[in-house]
């Protein structure tokens, strides 16, 4: 297969900081869509990526999973894409496509594994995926996704990620009107879980540590904030919940947060700690409360999220940086000092 070289943004090992390199992305097949990359998210998942925090990092990798850019080129059979048009990549660029739960629109849980954006084995190369953190991208048409045109570029991309984050479980657990919602930390995942679950219809409340988010929080849309530290303030709302999105990536004490629901109540958990959480069985038992995960969403759904945004005028609050800036981008999200997401002006890679 014939490629060609892009300029990119990577890590070299787990102990480097990203520099700027040449990368390999294919010429596209009839299936294909290319895309200039005009803006990429910065998730913390790059940075546990890039630094190895997960393990299986393969080097180099060029992180980037929150793409929005211009198509420039389709291939013979696309049908979906011109030259000119914005487009939008999320956290998958293939998956199997057979298996059950492709065919149900859930690539996310491919049974044989989806193709991430990076870091995975690239099916056409035969090397590991490079992500947005470059030029530009080649993706096969059904992973390709349109942006409204309504919303402002740059604020759409982490919709490709935290957006979806968010937007999949409350869809699942069927938040709208009369639903009592926490959102659990408010970051680039919890503001927009925010945003997404007010437009829902829901009553949302808000558990954070930081005092100085409580303005901010009620900025977003919240009805209600709470400083989960304070006895006084949770008590408030033990029992009482009937959904809530736990957004924190740090280690914390989920029983708490189980204990705000009432019964049948649901916790989902998005944020990913690297330690384990510590479930008490009677925070779940005598109230029929379930605990569960959720990772992101199929194609299908990151498309009606996208469309549930510009219907709403939903997008993410943003600081936008050069790509020179991104070592001191990531030491600052280790600080929690974003609010609430990073977005790459692609167009500095070019200087």
């Amino acid at each position: 297969m014939q490629t060609k070289a892009v300029k990119a943004f990577g890590a070299a090992a787990a102990d480097a900081q990203l520099q700027q390199m040449s990368i390999q992305r294919r010429t596209p097949t009839p299936h294909d869509v290319e895309i200039e990359i005009l803006y990429c998210g910065v998730c913390h998942s790059d940075l546990h990526t890039a630094r190895n925090e997960w393990h299986g990092t393969i080097y180099p990798c060029v992180p980037g999973h929150e793409i929005v850019g211009r198509v420039v080129s389709v291939g013979s059979h696309v049908t979906k894409f011109k030259p000119g048009d914005m487009a939008a990549v999320g956290c998958l660029v293939d998956s199997c496509r057979e298996c059950e739960y492709c065919k149900e629109g859930l690539e996310q849980y491919c049974e044989p594994g989806h193709t991430q954006t990076y870091n995975a084995p690239d099916k056409h190369l035969g090397k590991q995926t490079f992500g947005g953190y470059s030029e530009s991208i080649v993706v096969t048409e059904g992973f390709v996704l349109r942006v409204p045109e309504n919303l402002d570029l740059a604020a759409v991309a982490p919709l490709l990620c935290a957006g979806i984050t968010t937007y999949s479980p409350l869809k699942h657990w069927n938040v709208g009107p009369g639903k009592k919602v926490g959102i659990v930390g408010i970051g680039g995942l919890g503001h927009m879980g925010v945003k997404l679950a007010k437009a829902m219809g829901a009553e949302v409340i808000v558990f954070t540590t930081s005092p100085s988010k409580v303005a901010d929080a009620k900025r977003l849309g919240a009805d209600d904030v709470v400083l989960s530290t304070d006895e006084a303030q949770m008590a408030k709302y033990a029992g009482k919940l009937h959904f809530v999105i736990d957004a924190v990536s740090a280690a914390h004490n989920i029983n708490a947060y189980l204990n705000l629901l009432r019964i049948d109540g649901s916790l989902a958990l998005v944020g990913a700690p690297e330690h384990p959480l510590k479930v008490e069985a009677f925070s779940l038992i005598p109230y029929r409360r379930s605990f569960a995960g959720s990772m992101i969403g199929g194609i299908a759904e990151t498309q009606e999220m996208l469309d549930f945004c510009g219907k709403h005028n939903i997008v993410s609050d943003i600081e936008m940086i050069n790509i020179q800036q991104i070592n001191e981008a990531y030491e600052r999200l280790l600080k929690g000092d974003v609010k609430y997401r990073f977005v790459i002006n692609m167009a500095s890679l070019k200087k």
